[in-house]
């Protein structure tokens, strides 16, 4: 209703100004020469003299056509501006079915994604599962394979040396096939949530130190202590902050050539403690740095790299976080252009934070 309003609106004025070009010129012209001939005629009579002949142009003829095409441009004007929102609606109708016609196939878009996204989740669900279960099965086998691997070593020194080599070899292989399945295992517990994390105060310089004399010092690796004194215990779980900061040590020892030192470092900042682990090594280059803590992202990959399966610092940031903590790194760590380093470092709340 509306919209036939303006319509016929725009058409009536358009008629107006059409009939208004002719009607108002000669309306003006017809009053102005009778006014003339009134005005002269009355006064002196009707001579054609100079001032009437003025007159009679000036308003009779050249006013009446002055307005005649002021209008004639006002309607124009008006026919330009009809035209203009005629073309305007066009577009605007246009545009409309394509926003229509857009927005409906997003929304088919949005649902296949949708459903896309729920593919992929129930994928991965199985994945996980399909892994646990597979490393669950392995576990048992390996555990066998262990035992008698370990009481085949007891008595290999009865065994030739290449027999020896071959169950030392053997045995240090299940072990780390073990590992493995193991680290598998903790993470899809950890992913579904059926980790158990036990939070507990924790003291940092002895599971440190232990922890060093395990990875660290039976490779005849320089250490560079720098431990905060009166440095309050930690909330944490204990076996798995151990297995953490065991798990960096090894890296830094693997990453770092031999007969460099080591810094290991604690100390207190706010509520928190900070332990880092710098080495001398080869760096993280930039573009590892913002995956290394993805699942199965290596530095490297050569064959010169050292083993590993890329799950280590995936499963150790996962675990820190668990515990209320975090973990990052800063690579080079030192100004040394060849040998500039890394530092892995991870925060854990005191154990009074959460009572202040």
């Amino acid at each position: 209703m509306k919209n036939r309003l303006l319509d016929w609106l725009n058409k009536n004025s358009f008629l107006d100004l059409h009939l208004l070009q002719w009607v108002v010129p000669f309306f003006l012209s017809v009053s102005a020469l009778t006014f003339e001939f009134v005005e002269h005629g009355i006064e002196d009579g009707l001579r054609f003299d100079v001032a009437f002949t003025g007159e009679t142009i000036l308003f009779g003829l050249m006013g009446p056509m002055i307005i005649g095409f002021l209008i004639a441009w006002m309607r124009e004007l008006v026919n330009a501006e009809k035209k203009a929102t005629t073309e305007v609606q066009v577009l605007n109708r246009e545009l409309e079915g394509k926003v229509a016609e857009r927005t409906f196939a997003l929304e088919e878009r949005n649902i296949e994604l949708a459903q896309a996204n729920q593919e992929l989740q129930h994928l991965d669900q199985m994945k996980s599962e399909f892994v646990s279960l597979v490393s669950h099965e392995l576990r048992a086998p390996l555990t066998s394979l262990n035992g008698g691997l370990e009481l085949a070593l007891q008595n290999a020194e009865s065994l030739p040396p290449l027999a020896r080599r071959t169950l030392e070899t053997m045995a240090g292989e299940s072990n780390r096939l073990t590992q493995l399945v193991q680290t598998i295992l903790d993470v899809s517990r950890l992913e579904a949530g059926k980790l158990k994390i036990n939070i507990g105060p924790v003291a940092l310089r002895p599971l440190m130190e232990q922890a060093a004399d395990v990875i660290l010092v039976p490779t005849g690796r320089q250490l560079e202590w720098k431990i905060t004194r009166d440095l309050p215990p930690v909330l944490a779980d204990e076996i798995h902050l151990d297995a953490i900061i065991r798990n960096l040590m090894r890296n830094a020892d693997n990453y770092s050539p031999a007969g460099t030192p080591i810094q290991l470092c604690a100390c207190q900042e706010d509520g928190h403690v900070r332990i880092s682990i710098r080495d001398h090594g080869v760096g993280v280059p930039k573009e590892y740095q913002k995956v290394i803590f993805e699942r199965f992202e290596r530095v490297g990959g050569s064959e010169r790299s050292p083993s590993g399966w890329g799950l280590g610092l995936y499963f150790a940031r996962k675990l820190i976080l668990a515990q209320n903590g975090t973990m990052g790194m800063i690579s080079p760590s030192w100004p040394d252009p060849n040998a500039p380093g890394s530092e892995f470092y991870l925060t854990i709340p005191v154990e009074n934070s959460s009572k202040e």
